[in-house]
């Protein structure tokens, strides 16, 4: 195991099971799971929806760098970050520096069938499959500079926990 890359740091677009492979990662590795928006909600005392809707999404972004800051300063730990985190390149820098960066993508489908109805999911308010398409289009690049990647819609998450384990222990 690379032992300055002791944080597993987990993104990729909402929908593509950062949470769930999250949790088995860090029950297998008995590392602690932190989940960025739980994060982000507990220090704000409100939703990401309150956010987006009293603040805007420039202020939610300022609030989850800071907080996506604040945890890096841990170890060994596994990080489901939000799906956009990845647009700050500075929090880029931070997960790279400080962590073993899990991309974790999925086809659009299996995005929209995962994340439809919940309800908590500001960005994908109107027309969950158009938004969800144009989201991954504008970040087709920003997910690049992961050190490993896998498809969730090929793989169950026990797979995809075990695939990133594979990598991980090497």
């Amino acid at each position: 195991m690379n032992q300055s890359k002791d944080n597993i740091i987990l993104i990729g677009m909402m929908g593509t099971g950062k949470s769930t492979v999250g949790c088995l990662l860090g029950e297998q590795l008995g590392y602690p799971l932190v989940d960025l928006d739980a994060a982000v909600e507990q220090e704000e005392g409100c939703s990401i929806a309150s956010m987006f809707a009293n603040h805007g999404e420039a202020y939610f972004r300022q609030a989850e760098s800071s907080m996506l800051q604040q945890v890096l300063t841990g170890t060994q730990q596994v990080i489901a970050t939000g799906g956009g985190a990845v647009l700050d390149p500075l929090n880029c820098e931070y997960m790279q520096r400080l962590g073993w960066v899990v991309a974790l993508a999925a086809e659009v489908n299996d995005i929209v069938a995962r994340v439809q109805g919940d309800g908590v999911r500001p960005l994908l308010a109107d027309h969950p499959e158009d938004r969800v398409r144009t989201i991954l289009e504008e970040r087709k690049n920003a997910y690049l500079f992961a050190d490993y990647t896998v498809d969730t819609s090929k793989h169950s998450a026990e797979e995809v926990a075990s695939l990133i384990l594979a990598r991980y222990r090497v």
